[in-house]
């Protein structure tokens, strides 16, 4: 969480909107330079001067419910550290499919309700024990 006075320095800086925004969505206030728009409206920003170390850059989910892997590979390696450049001015990090790689992105669907949900088609090895009860006299 940051300071009170650094909060109400970001409120100036980004406006009420982006102010509860963040709030609500990570819980923190961040004013950063805007670095890029992924594909999936995902917005990626930085900011060098004023962040602790290893906190300077960020990502706005674009939806609501996000997962960490709604972000591309090549953007993953840039939010967290791997590389200095972000994919849209590093060459090596544009994405080049090979014939062998998906042609797009596909996040983990996991916990969300398109997750994988499998059944047992096999009959149970115990059965639930329902008691017998004599009626009283």
């Amino acid at each position: 969480m940051s300071t009170l006075l650094r909060t109400l320095r970001n409120l100036r800086r980004v406006g009420i909107k982006d102010y509860c925004h963040q709030l609500a969505n990570i819980g923190d206030t961040k004013a950063g330079t805007f670095i890029a728009k992924d594909q999936f409206g995902n917005k990626y920003y930085e900011n060098l001067e004023e962040e602790l170390p290893l906190r300077t850059r960020w990502v706005d989910y674009k939806e609501q419910e996000f997962d960490p892997s709604q972000i591309e590979p090549g953007w993953h390696a840039w939010i967290s550290y791997a590389v200095d450049k972000p994919p849209t001015q590093d060459p090596i990090l544009q994405r080049q499919v090979r014939e062998w790689e998906p042609k797009e992105h596909r996040p983990t669907l996991t916990w969300s309700q398109s997750g994988y949900k499998p059944y047992s088609t096999t009959k149970n090895k115990y059965a639930a024990w329902a008691p017998v009860v004599k009626a009283r006299q």
